[in-house]
């Protein structure tokens, strides 16, 4: 049953033993600025995620970190590419009403986002335990997330050039970019309804766009 395994195991991941983390994080000494938010994301158990979403801490600030439209990360003018880092940096990324911030227990920093803050760079499709068709999208940052439910897909069309623009929700409002040959993808297992585009994963069908709408 690989659709409701991956289930638990995001579930799992998201709030992996958070008592666990508040512990290890309080034989940390606190350190301000990205230095702090590189050592709150190391301590994150096994291989979960860190309870951003727990923490309110008294202090905030900026920092001068852009993700750009395409994916970047850009600190200070000039781009991020360890590729680890960047992993441990979104975990600790969190969408406020505000804004996005990254978060550690002691303090939280405001960051650009020029678009969304992921890319969906692969796709695969599955079944589930009842037969139903499953997309499984991995982003840029290595997370894996099925769309259904709890992780909406959804479209944008360009006003101007009409070219449509393709989101999957990855976490408490954090989203990922759908990537053109991902969209391409997307396009070949759409069926037509209606004069429109959808496709089915997890029990929902999302509309991807008109059937004469351009993917390029």
């Amino acid at each position: 049953m690989p659709g409701s395994f991956s289930r638990a195991r995001s579930r799992h991941l998201e709030a992996s033993r958070p008592h666990a983390y508040l512990l290890a994080m309080t034989e940390v000494e606190p350190k301000p600025g990205l230095d702090g938010v590189i050592a709150a994301a190391k301590q994150a158990p096994g291989r979960g995620l860190p309870p951003v979403h727990l923490w309110n801490p008294a202090h905030s600030g900026e920092i001068d970190i852009v993700i750009t439209a395409d994916g970047r990360w850009i600190h200070e003018g000039a781009a991020i590419n360890r590729a680890p880092l960047v992993r441990l940096f979104s975990t600790v990324l969190r969408k406020d009403p505000d804004g996005y911030w990254l978060v550690t227990p002691a303090e939280k920093m405001k960051i650009t986002v020029d678009d969304a803050p992921f890319i969906a760079i692969a796709l695969d499709q599955d079944h589930d335990e009842a037969g139903r068709p499953v997309l499984r999208f991995t982003t840029n940052v290595g997370d894996v997330v099925e769309a259904g439910p709890d992780n909406a897909l959804r479209v944008e069309i360009d006003p101007v050039t009409q070219e449509p623009r393709p989101y999957v929700h990855v976490r408490r409002g954090l989203e990922a970019l759908v990537s053109r040959p991902v969209f391409y993808e997307l396009a070949a297992m759409a069926d037509e309804q209606d004069g429109m585009l959808s496709v089915e994963s997890g029990g929902v069908r999302f509309p991807i766009g008109p059937v004469e709408a351009p993917v390029s």
